[in-house]
Formats: structure tokens, C-alpha cells, sequence
């Protein structure tokens, strides 16, 4: 079945080849789907004949967004922890190992549950690729099945053994990583793509970083790491130094820092979420863009410091408040995230693409960063099917 999608105002390709300007916008525009691809772009007067059309009605319509970076699995909430931190009260609760405690108790049943609750949230945001990670397991038991999980529903799953050293280990970090990069490493490898390390003090340094993530290369898993979100350190560098599709958070840079972003292909992703729920300082968008570096956007979406599945919200916060245009944030929450993930066949509308997208209650993509807040996805489309 082949479905056009007409009376588009304003259509966001992100293909300069099919439009104006970096996101190839189409005026006037409509897109034919055939099946689970896109197979047509152009003026909407010039649309071929197909078995069904929408229309769109003036609205506008952008490639479905990829969160490239999210924590789904767990089970718990830190509402506590939120509370007393913006309250400016002290808190000793236990962070992450509080969510480690939860989800370790929690049942198979209970961890998909929650994790289809989110997707769904995610879904009616315009979300129509997500990668999520294991990490709040921390062992080989728990991060397995985590992964498990997460593969009955995204084919970007991301080994995260190395979040934080286990409670059990926290005498013997050697130890752990031993077990990271060992037998838990073996158990987790066949349900994971990437393997990631939070590369950060208080977590792994470099040394363990990087033997984690060559650990992982060896079992086919492609690195990303969590670098330089809590202040200056070797994440960033490391994660080119090794290839890493991604180095996540990059808030903390040196000029060193970006340089090597810039020369390598490694993708900055930036999690604005987490910087909004810590009142922690912005990352500099601006800087990495100036400076060549691909960007990309995505929600860090886990119930400790950015639990938000919203990636309109996270393309307001980028445009308010880490320099960035409309049409930078709406690029990097889409192609960017594709690129993150290493994938051409997501993240913009063009011919043999998969066919993701989402309807706009709005006449321009503009009105993500203008309307803030507003829910403005009335429509998704997903591998050709409408979701929403």
C-alpha cells in the first residue's frame, strides 16, 4: 500500500539536494510512502497517485526523531533525590545504586512494562528511534537481561556494565572491571550493538575505560562513552582515540577537547535533560559547531538526572539555552542522532529512506523551540505505519 501525505507547509528532508537550506526544506510539499520506505519528495501539486492521501493541512512534517542515548531499563524512581536537590536541601540517598537496588528486584514483566511505558511516552513525542542501554543491573545476571529486554524492541542496545563500579565491588574496582570486560562481557555481547563506559571520576578513569571499551571491540560491540560531564578528563579524547561513534554529554571541554572532535568522526551528543533536572552548567553547542563537530541531541532519559522522554522539550532547551538555532536543534535530534548511530536509513525524509516522520500541529519545525513545552506531534509514522 502507498499512502501521500500532502498539503505539507513545510517539509523537513534533511537533504540539501531535495530543498533549502542544511534541513533541504520543501515548501508546499507531500511525501509518498510505499511500504516501510519513503519513495517520493516533492511539490505537493506534483505528488504521484497512490492508494490512500492525508492531508496534512498546512501543516508541518519532520523526520521522526532518534534518541540516540536513554537508560529504559530499571524499575524505581528517585523522586526524592529530584525533590531534595531542587529544594536545596542536602540528600545522602544512594543515586544510582538506588535505581541498581530497584531494578534488581524488579521482575522481567515489571522492567518490560516500564520500559513500553516509556517508549509509548516517547512515541507520542515523535520519537521513532530510540537506543537504550543496560547499566543499572551491574551484574551478569541483571545487565543480561536487561539487554534482552531492550532487543525484543530496539535493534540499538548498548552494553553499560560499566555505569559505576557495583556495591559489591566497591573495594576491589579492579575486580569489577575484570568482570566487566570478562564474564559479564560474554553473557551481555550477543544482545548489545555498542558497549559504553561512564568515563568520569567517581566512575572509571581512562585506564579502565579504555579497557573496557577494547574489551568490547573484541566481541563485535562498537564503543560510545559517557565523557567529561562532570568536569575535564580523558572521556572525550579517549572516545576518538578508539573510534567511538559517540562521546556523550561533552560539557566539560578543553580546546584539545574539540579539536579531536573535529578532526575524528566520533559525534557529540548532547543530553540537555540532565543539565535542566542538576542545574548543572550548559554544554557549549555553539563552540562544537563552529568548530565542524557533528552534533547530535537526545534526552539522556533515566530517572536520576534527566527523566524526560521528550525530544521536543530537549530541542527547546539546546535553542534557549546552549546556542543553538532551531534549525541546528531540529537537524541534530534527527540526522544528528542518526549519525550517532552510525545510521543513513533514519533521521532525514528522502527517497529509500525509512519511512519515519512526524505531523506537526504547526506550520514550521521553528515551533518546537517556540512553542515550548506545547504538544505539537499529532500524527507519527513509523517504518510506514501510523503509530499516532
Amino acid at each position: 500500500m502507498s499512502t501521500a501525505i500532502i498539503n505539507i507547509s513545510s517539509l523537513v528532508t534533511n537533504d540539501p539536494s531535495l530543498g533549502e537550506g542544511p534541513l533541504g526544506l520543501v515548501q508546499d510539499a507531500a511525501v509518498v510512502i510505499d511500504g516501510d520506505r519513503v519513495a517520493w519528495i516533492g511539490e505537493s501539486s506534483k505528488a504521484p497517485a497512490t492508494d490512500n492521501a492525508v492531508d496534512a493541512g498546512g501543516r508541518a512534517v519532520v523526520p521522526g526523531f532518534v534518541d540516540s542515548h536513554s537508560h529504559l531499563v530499571f524499575a524505581g524512581d528517585r523522586t526524592a533525590e529530584f525533590n531534595a536537590r531542587m529544594s536545596g536541601r542536602s540528600y545522602s540517598a544512594g543515586g544510582i545504586r538506588t535505581t541498581v537496588a530497584a531494578t534488581r528486584a524488579a521482575t522481567d514483566e515489571a522492567l518490560e512494562a516500564n520500559l513500553l511505558r516509556y517508549l509509548t511516552e516517547a512515541l507520542r513525542q515523535g520519537t521513532t528511534t530510540f537506543e537504550t542501554k543496560s547499566g543499572y543491573g551491574l551484574t551478569t545476571h541483571d545487565e543480561a537481561r536487561a539487554l534482552r529486554i531492550a532487543a525484543a524492541h530496539t535493534d540499538e542496545v548498548t552494553y553499560l556494565g560499566a555505569h559505576i563500579v557495583a556495591p559489591e565491588f566497591a573495594d576491589d574496582p579492579d575486580g569489577y572491571v575484570s568482570l566487566v570486560t570478562g564474564e559479564m562481557l560474554d553473557a551481555c555481547a550477543p544482545h548489545a550493538r555498542w558497549v559504553d563506559v561512564f568515563c568520569e571520576k567517581g566512575a572509571f578513569d581512562g585506564d579502565q575505560a579504555r579497557a573496557i571499551l577494547e574489551a568490547g571491540k573484541r566481541h563485535g560491540l562498537v564503543p560510545r562513552v559517557h565523557a567529561n560531564q562532570l568536569g575535564h578528563g580523558p572521556g572525550v579524547q579517549l572516545a576518538v582515540e578508539v573510534g567511538a561513534a559517540s562521546a556523550d554529554h561533552c560539557t566539560h571541554l578543553t580546546d584539545a577537547d574539540v579539536d579531536a572532535l573535529a578532526q575524528g568522526t566520533t559525534v557529540a551528543t548532547l543530553l540537555p535533560g540532565a543539565e535542566f533536572s542538576t542545574r548543572a552548567q550548559w554544554p557549549d553547542a555553539r563552540r562544537l559547531l563552529d568548530a565542524g563537530v557533528t552534533v547530535a541531541l537526545s534526552t539522556d532519559c533515566n530517572p536520576g538526572s534527566s527523566f524526560t522522554s521528550s525530544m521536543p522539550f530537549c530541542v527547546a532547551l539546546a535553542v534557549r539555552d546552549m546556542g543553538m538555532t532551531p534549525d541546528e536543534a531540529v537537524w541534530s535530534a534527527t540526522a544528528g542522532g542518526a549519525a550517532a548511530l552510525r545510521r543513513t536509513d533514519i533521521g532525514r525524509l528522502t527517497p529509500g529512506a525509512r519511512a519515519d516522520l512526524a505531523l506537526l500541529d504547526a506550520p514550521s519545525h521553528v515551533h518546537l523551540a517556540y512553542r515550548p513545552g506545547v504538544p505539537l506531534v499529532s500524527a507519527v509514522w513509523r517504518r510506514g505505519v501510523r503509530e499516532l
